[in-house]
């Protein structure tokens, strides 16, 4: 496992990180494998920072691809 420490992101933290799709939207892209899900430490989803850290460049590396397809 990775030594850095974990760190959870609640709703607010997934919009500072610029992802401002609504809840149900984000469930949707869960249900269909698009968006990492959740854990539940307690009663609210939360997400590990790391897996949504990749995603975000995971996406960033899907739109240099199309990029470098047009050029």
């Amino acid at each position: 496992m990775n030594d850095q420490p974990i760190r959870l992101l609640g709703w607010d933290d997934l919009r500072a990180k610029g992802i401002k799709d609504s809840k149900p939207t984000i469930y949707r892209k869960i249900k269909a494998g698009r968006f990492p899900p959740p854990i539940y430490p307690g009663k609210s989803p939360a997400w590990l920072e790391r897996e949504i850290d990749n995603h975000i460049l995971g996406l960033v590396a899907q739109r240099d691809s199309l990029t470098r397809e047009i050029a």
